[in-house]
């Protein structure tokens, strides 16, 4: 055998390196197992936060090969978040706002914010990014009047001037935003470093304004919200005081009373509402908080005749404004109000406390600060702070204490100097955090946030103000949280699925393989060993659909040892030696098995492409399983091969089968064409005309909302239906548009899966703890459950172990992502095939065979629903379909290359009996094939988990219809499509020129 030394040496390499990365692995869950033990309570239940305090506490200690605890942590196999539990966030960072303060002044223009509206409105039907939709927009607004006009400001003057022509105005604003957006990935990164969160994965989705993060381990998803939607812009403001306010809001309040109070015969709300200031920027304190409703709300007729700045405050004996939370939307509307707006100084503007300053009579009241804020903005800011860390105040309460750089020091011991006995306010985010009067100058820089803070918070405040502003505010528009005790059900799943594949492969070779087998299933293990080794050296993450890859594998991986062995029986049958036999055999499957790799291959590089999440992470495994899998089943097993027979040669007593002889099958697939075609024609219609009638039950991922993993106790099931009916009237209490509820049993009788699109479009901080609670208190009202947080389940309770929300645009973009990675993996294929076999009709073939397939898919799943087996079309079934088509064109290849042999043997025979002969010879191997694969795909499906299972019953269904296909739709398409004598003539002629 040649080159045995080289892949030898190979082997031995790689297999070296795969040992010497895996057993980082290995000690890592050595160090997960002490910090276990280290931080289990009394009920066996582990304290994550307490066990991420351990792994803190020993991170620099060395353990393996000069590595310390830390290093080893970071080398081992990460896994994906539906394996340890965790969070995942995709961020969008806003780029209006990047825009309008880029603009500066002119970002006031109308037509300036009806183009910021349009892009906006946009983004829902086009792949283009906000700013490009953004221009286009605005060239319609400005109908002709030059960019520049726009964006020309003192500012920018250096970049932009009223000369600048579009493009180049557009060129500075895109490299403006785009480098904002890498600034606020940097601000993430660093917030998160100092957060703790162990191998964080953070990283730009190239071409769009969004940051996505893996954050494993994560317990408190809030916290995490906070930290990352928060701009931190803190600013350093002058309070106007109460002598001085409150006579301008004593004239405001005559002017409301004479011109704006409502009559006792008003049958509507004044039409004074629509005097609204444009820009509301009187009140800036108008988001963030749940306590801040809206500034643009339309103001709610009072029944007294007070303004509601008077009428709905509650009298205080120092000065101070307080509002309940229920009245924080008509005092906003009062005071963005034109009229309102014009009688206050142009430097005047509101701000609401960040929490509660009081409490009473069960209602939470928050304080409205008057600042001193004019044109120039804040006298200091956040960037003169040169640390901040969390302390105690005077009375211990925690708070956070901060320094400044020495030109903040001068400004502060100013700003401090010229304010003494009166007070200012420290804002973070337009949010008030302390205001208080200053008793003397301070000038070494220094300053104290206080406030009705936790620890934690001040951890956290203080983690926000050393890691910086954000250039723009953030939104989450996708998140996905994992409890740990379901990531650890899940990694118990796949290591079912594992084992037991890995099992029924090897025993089924070495029953009908016998010595061959032994062989085979050498290979196949060196084949897992050489992927979990190449995961770990790449860092990559293990996902559930990781596994499924890894399990799938095992099925393909045997296909080329079949060929390989189908090939050397039918060498022998022919009177050949075994020696003889042997190198035949492998020599006519190489390129059998490298085509069909090859296409295989394709379809997994663009799930790479276009995937996310864990569909990248499964594509990720599938390409490192198929290229180990070609390594081992090609070389190694010949390897192998060899050094059994180099002893005894054609005498060695290695067998290939235990079967005496090969069955010799005589089916005419091509005279049974036009019955498949029917048959096949009978099933798409019926499915699509149900999918069409139906719809498509599409999961989150591709129609937007939020989905929550509810679970009881053992034992108390529950019925879907009635969940569904009282979620839905829960959280259709005051919703403006329907809302839409679904329930299904999620693995067994006493979970659920509740998906929703209740609040889906609700960008506020808040709208994911409000539609958590609705959806907990539905719940507890018809299980007479408590609702326990986290995902550890104790008697009465119930729990919500993981949560997904995937907004609106981000559903768009994945439906467009799975139909290009679809459309693209069929184009190729087509290319390849026709490009391979040298003729069209042979890749016309194929791709009717692939677009056979993943309409037999889609009508299987439509007449599933139908029955009452319904499973949803969402990322993991986009994978399974085009895991589909790679296996189907793997059949179809190896059927064409036997059909293009079959025309350089017999050059007499009809065209028809000549394809035939190709078919049935490689039944043997297309059978067997399929059934190694069926039956580790079957093993995912029973023992994978509730999230493998529409994946693998795609698979089940694609694995059968590909195998049908490539026996009467692929070769019998090529038969009915062309001249057979031209056919004939053109395959003699390419086998010629491959003879010559």
């Amino acid at each position: 055998m040649r080159n045995k030394g080289g892949i030898n040496f190979i082997a031995i390499v790689l297999a070296v390196l795969c040992a010497f990365y895996l057993s980082f692995t290995y000690v890592s869950n050595s160090i997960e197992s002490e910090a276990d033990e280290f931080a289990r309570n009394e009920k066996g239940q582990v304290d994550y936060q307490k066990k991420q305090f351990y792994l803190d506490s020993i991170s620099n200690e060395p353990r393996l090969f000069g590595y310390t605890n830390g290093e080893v942590q970071e080398m081992k196999i990460a896994l994906g978040l539906d394996l340890q539990g965790g969070m995942h966030v995709t961020l969008q960072v806003n780029p209006a706002e990047m825009l309008k303060a880029y603009a500066g002044p002119n970002a006031s223009d109308p037509r300036f914010g009806k183009a910021l509206v349009a892009a906006q409105a946009g983004l829902a039907n086009s792949q283009a990014t906000f700013t490009d939709l953004f221009f286009d927009a605005l060239e319609e607004e400005a109908n002709g009047e030059p960019f520049a006009n726009f964006f020309a400001n003192a500012t920018n003057r250096d970049r932009i001037n009223f000369n600048s022509s579009n493009q180049e105005v557009k060129d500075v604003v895109r490299g403006e935003v785009d480098g904002a957006v890498g600034r606020a990935e940097e601000v993430i990164r660093n917030r998160i470093d100092r957060f703790g969160v162990v191998s964080p994965n953070i990283q730009r989705v190239q071409g769009t304004d969004r940051i996505q993060l893996e954050l494993p381990g994560v317990s408190n998803p809030e916290r995490v919200r906070k930290l990352l939607s928060g701009v931190a812009k803190l600013e350093f403001l002058e309070v106007y005081n109460a002598q001085e306010v409150s006579p301008m809001l004593a004239k405001a309040n005559e002017y409301w009373m004479a011109n704006m109070a409502p009559k006792s015969d008003d049958a509507a709300e004044p039409e004074a509402k629509e005097e609204k200031a444009e820009d509301s920027s009187l009140f800036e304190g108008a988001e963030g908080d749940s306590a801040t409703a809206e500034a643009d709300t339309a103001a709610v007729a009072p029944e007294q005749q007070l303004s509601p700045i008077f009428a709905k405050m509650l009298p205080t004996p120092y000065g101070a404004m307080l509002f309940a939370t229920a009245d924080t939307a008509e005092v906003n509307a009062f005071l963005v109000d034109k009229q309102i707006a014009s009688l206050l100084p142009r430097d005047m503007k509101f701000l609401w406390s960040n929490k509660p300053n009081m409490s009473q009579g069960g209602k939470d009241f928050f304080e409205l600060v008057p600042v001193k804020k004019g044109m120039k903005g804040a006298p200091l800011t956040g960037e003169y702070v040169a640390d901040a860390f969390a302390s105690r105040d005077q009375m211990g309460r925690p708070a956070v204490s901060m320094s400044m750089n020495p030109e903040g020091g001068r400004i502060w011991k100013k700003l401090t100097g010229a304010n003494l006995g009166r007070r200012v306010a420290i804002v973070l985010d337009n949010l008030v955090y302390t205001a208080p009067t200053v008793q003397s100058e301070i000038g070494e820089g220094r300053s104290e946030i206080t406030g009705n803070f936790t620890l934690e918070e001040t951890n956290d405040l203080a983690n926000v103000l050393k890691a910086g502003k954000l250039p723009a505010p953030t939104q989450i528009v996708e998140e996905v949280v994992v409890g740990p005790t379901l990531g650890k059900e899940a990694q118990a799943q796949g290591l079912i699925s594992i084992l037991v594949g890995l099992a029924a492969v090897i025993v089924f070779m070495l029953i009908y393989y016998a010595n061959a087998g032994l062989i085979a299933n050498a290979a196949l293990l060196l084949n897992v060993f050489f992927i979990f080794g190449v995961l770990a050296s790449m860092g990559a993450a293990l996902t559930l659909p990781g596994i499924a890859g890894i399990v799938l594998t095992f099925g393909m991986s045997v296909d080329a040892n079949v060929l390989i062995f189908e090939r050397i029986r039918e060498e022998k049958a022919k009177g050949a030696g075994l020696l003889k036999a042997i190198e035949l055999g492998y020599g006519k499957a190489f390129w059998s098995i490298f085509d069909a790799n090859i296409t295989t291959l394709l379809t997994a590089i663009f799930l790479v492409i276009f995937g996310s999440g864990p569909i990248k992470g499964f594509a990720t495994t599938l390409i490192i399983g198929i290229l180990c899998s070609f390594f081992t089943a090609v070389f190694v097993s010949r390897v192998l091969v060899h050094m059994w027979t180099k002893k005894n040669g054609d005498a060695s007593n290695f067998k290939i089968s235990i079967v005496k002889e090969i069955k010799k099958y005589d089916i005419d697939f091509i005279g049974k064409r036009k019955i498949a075609y029917v048959g096949s024609l009978i099933l798409i219609v019926v499915g699509m005309g149900l999918t069409f009638m139906n719809g498509l039950n599409l999961g989150v991922d591709f129609q937007g909302g939020r989905s929550y993993i509810v679970a009881f106790e053992e034992g108390n099931n529950v019925v879907a239906s009635d969940y569904k009916v009282a979620v839905s009237k829960e959280l259709s209490q005051g919703a403006e548009d329907a809302v839409s509820v679904d329930a299904k049993t999620y693995g067994n009788n006493h979970t659920l899966k509740i998906t929703t699109n209740y609040l889906v479009d609700e960008t506020s901080e808040d709208a994911d703890t409000k539609s958590l609670n609705a959806i907990a208190t539905a719940i507890e009202k018809i299980s007479g459950k408590k609702y326990e947080k986290g995902d550890q389940i104790i008697e009465g309770t119930f729990v919500i172990p993981s949560t997904s929300k995937v907004g609106a645009v981000i559903a768009d973009d994945m439906k467009a992502s799975a139909i290009e990675a679809t459309l693209f993996a069929l184009a190729a294929i087509f290319l390849y095939i026709t490009l391979r076999f040298g003729q069209w009709r042979f890749g016309m073939g194929a791709w009717a065979a692939l677009v056979h397939d993943v309409l037999v898919v889609f009508s299987i799943f439509a007449i599933a629903d139908v029955l009452g087996f319904a499973f949803e079309i969402d990322q993991v079934f986009v994978a399974a379909l085009l895991t589909v088509v790679g296996y189907s064109i793997n059949d179809t290849v190896v059927v064409f290359d036997r059909i293009r042999e079959e025309f350089s043997l017999d050059t007499t025979s009809p065209v028809s009996k000549v394809m035939n002969a190709a078919l049935n010879s490689t039944l043997n191997r297309t059978l067997v094939t399929s059934f190694t694969t069926l039956l580790v795909v079957l093993i995912l499906f029973f023992f994978g988990g509730e999230v493998l299972r529409g994946f693998s019953f795609a698979l089940i269904v694609g694995i059968i219809a590909g195998t049908y296909s490539s026996l009467f739709i692929a070769s019998p398409i090529v038969y009915s499509t062309t001249d057979h004598d031209k056919l004939r003539e053109e395959e003699q002629t390419d086998d010629a020129e491959v003879q010559a």
